[in-house]
C-alpha cells in the first residue's frame, strides 16, 4: 500500500516556499520573509494560526472516549477554538453570544485521528477533514506536500486536519522524491539507491531540515503494487537503526511500512515508533512491542481494499491478508500493544477514518476500545494527547455529531452528521 507517485511541482520548494504555497491556497498573507527553522517554532496548540470559533454544541448525548462516560443532554461549549466547559445541561456556564449547534438526537464525540494517510492535495486534505478525520498523521508525501498541508491547516482549520507531517520516504528508490530538493538529487547516482548508513542519514535530515514532524521508512516491499512481493526485506535492522537514530537525533520518531515476520521485529527492535500494515508481525514481536510501548497501525482498510481488485494478484492478497492481520489486531490487544487507527489513503481516494474504526471492531475490539484507536490512543502515537482526542476544557474544539449511538453501530462513524473543526461547522 502506501504512497503512490504524483507529478513533480514546477520548480524548487524551500520550507519557505512550502509555507508561502500553503498561505497562498487559503487564501491569506503570505509568510514572513524569514521563517524560524521548524525545531525553533513551537507546536501549535488549538488556539493558534488562522481563524477559531466561539460555538455550543447543545443537547446531545456526549461520549468521553477517554473514560467510556455518557452524557445525556450536554453542552460543549468551545471559544477560540478550544473547549471551555462540556458536561451536562445546566452545570456549566453557557455564553449567550456563541453560535448554537442543534445536537439534539445525535451522539457527540470529539473529532477522529488518522493516523496512516497520504495528503497530497487540498481536494485530499478537505475529504478527510470532512469524513471526521479533524487531525492526521501523513505516511509520507512524494514533494513534501504534506508539510504545507499542515500549514494549510493551521490557517484555515476547516480545509484540512491538524496534520502531523513525515515529508518523503526514506526508501531505496527515492524515485521522483530525488527531485523534491536539491540535497537529495545526488542519491540517484547511487548504485544501489539509498542504502548506505551515509545516504540513509541524508534523507533523513533533508526531511527534518524541510520540517517534517516524524520519519518514514520501510523495511518490505509493497502489497499494493502486483509486481512487488510484500514479504521481501528492502532494508536490515542495521539500516533501519541508522533511521531511528538518525531521527532520534533530532528529537523525532519513526513510522515503519512492514509486512513481513522477520522485518517487523527488526524494525521493532530497531526502535521505530509504530509498526504499519504488519500482517505477519509475530506474537514474539508483538509481546516487544507492548513491553516497548512501540504503537501498530494495521491500516486495516487499506487491506481489505484489495480484495476485489481487478488484478488477481491484488485481489488474492486482500482476501488472504485481511483476517491474518486482523488476527494480529486481536493478539495485540490482547496483550497490550497500544492502537492506532489509519486509512492508509492515497492517490486522490480518501476513506473514512470511521470505517477503520469499524474494522478494529470486526477484529475483537470492543466498541469503545475500536473508538479510542481513532480518538486517545492515535492522540497519544501523535503527541497530541493533551489537545486532541476528547472533548473536554482545554482540548481542541473538533468533534462529529452522529445520528445514532456508536457502542451499539460503529457504522454512524463513517457518515457523521456534521463535522466540528476549531469550533466551526463545516
Amino acid at each position: 500500500m502506501c504512497l503512490d507517485p504524483v507529478p513533480p511541482p514546477p520548480a524548487r520548494l524551500t520550507r519557505r516556499g512550502v509555507l508561502a504555497g500553503a498561505a497562498a491556497l487559503a487564501g491569506t498573507a503570505t509568510v514572513p520573509a524569514v521563517a524560524a527553522p521548524a525545531a525553533a517554532r513551537p507546536a501549535p496548540g488549538p488556539e493558534s494560526g488562522g481563524p477559531a470559533g466561539d460555538l455550543v454544541i447543545e443537547g446531545g448525548t456526549l461520549l468521553d472516549p477517554a473514560t467510556g462516560e455518557v452524557t445525556e443532554d450536554a453542552v460543549v461549549v468551545v471559544r477560540g477554538g478550544t473547549v471551555r466547559w462540556a458536561g451536562r445541561r445546566g452545570r456549566g456556564p453557557v455564553p449567550a453570544d456563541a453560535r448554537r449547534l442543534d445536537a439534539h438526537g445525535h451522539w457527540v464525540l470529539p473529532g477522529l485521528v488518522d493516523a496512516h494517510i497520504h495528503l497530497s492535495t487540498v481536494a485530499e486534505a478537505r475529504a478527510a477533514v470532512t469524513q471526521g478525520a479533524t487531525s492526521a498523521r501523513s505516511g509520507s508525501t512524494t514533494f513534501f506536500q504534506d508539510i504545507a498541508v499542515r500549514e494549510l491547516a493551521r490557517r484555515l482549520p476547516t480545509r484540512a486536519p491538524r496534520l502531523t507531517a513525515a515529508g518523503v520516504f526514506v526508501t531505496p528508490d527515492l524515485g521522483e522524491s530525488v527531485l523534491a530538493d536539491p540535497d537529495l538529487a545526488p542519491l540517484a547516482a547511487l548504485k544501489d539507491g539509498v542504502r548506505s548508513a551515509q545516504a540513509l542519514r541524508r534523507v533523513v535530515e533533508v526531511n527534518l531540515t524541510r520540517g517534517a514532524d516524524v520519519v518514514k521508512t520501510r523495511v518490505n516491499e509493497r502489497a499494493g503494487l502486483p509486481e512487488q512481493d510484500p514479504l521481501t526485506q528492502v532494508y536490515s535492522y542495521e539500516q533501519l537503526s541508522e533511521v531511528v537514530a538518525a531521527a532520534r537525533r533530532r528529537g523525532k520518531g519513526v513510522l515503519c511500512h512492514s509486512y513481513s515476520a522477520q522485518g517487523c521485529d527488526d524494525a521493532v527492535r530497531a526502535g521505530i515508533r509504530s509498526l504499519e500494515h504488519g500482517v505477519f508481525v509475530a506474537e514474539r514481536t508483538l509481546h516487544e512491542m507492548a513491553r516497548r510501548g512501540t504503537y501498530f497501525t494495521p491500516t486495516l482498510t487499506a487491506i481489505a481494499g484489495m480484495a476485489g481488485d481487478p488484478n488477481p494478484v491484488l485481489d488474492e492478497r486482500g482476501r488472504t491478508f485481511l483476517p491474518v492481520l486482523k488476527e494480529a489486531v486481536r493478539t495485540a490487544h490482547a496483550l497490550g500493544v497500544p492502537l492506532a487507527a489509519g486509512t492508509d489513503s492515497s492517490g486522490g481516494d480518501v476513506s473514512p477514518i470511521g470505517g477503520e474504526v469499524v474494522l478494529m471492531h470486526s477484529a475483537g475490539l470492543s466498541p469503545l476500545d475500536a473508538i479510542r484507536t481513532a480518538t486517545t490512543g492515535a492522540a497519544r502515537l501523535l503527541g497530541v494527547e493533551g489537545t486532541v482526542g476528547r472533548l473536554a476544557p482545554g482540548y481542541a474544539g473538533d468533534a462529529v455529531l452522529l445520528a445514532g449511538d456508536p457502542l451499539s453501530d460503529l457504522t454512524v462513524l463513517t457518515r457523521p452528521a456534521h463535522v466540528v473543526r476549531a469550533g466551526q461547522v463545516l
